[in-house]
């Protein structure tokens, strides 16, 4: 008696191909945007340092920002204004908070 596994395999790999695209592929996605996230908030909370480093002078956030944006786009970040305006406010606020003490 002859068994032909030709459609065990053929289910097999449907099975196989549902799982890669329902949970691996996923999963895969959020890790790489986490740590994308991450790296960009590493990248922001050193411009922002260089920042305050270049513009010691009182009344100079307009143009600590602007060096902030400015560096971020000539390194190839682009992403949603609100999104960046709220981490680069929260890299001010660490910044001085953290050596403030």
């Amino acid at each position: 008696m002859e068994v032909d596994i030709t459609r065990i395999v053929l289910a097999l790999i449907g099975l196989c191909s549902a799982v890669i695209t329902g949970f691996l592929i996923p999963y895969l996605k959020s890790k790489l945007n986490n740590e994308q996230e991450a790296l960009l908030q590493t990248m922001i909370d050193c411009a922002v340092a260089a920042a305050e480093q270049l513009f010691r002078q009182p009344g100079s956030g307009a143009d600590k920002k602007q060096y902030v944006l400015n560096w971020l786009t000539e390194n190839g970040i682009n992403i949603d204004s609100a999104k960046l305006d709220a981490m680069i406010e929260s890299a001010v606020y660490t910044l001085t908070h953290t050596f403030s003490k």
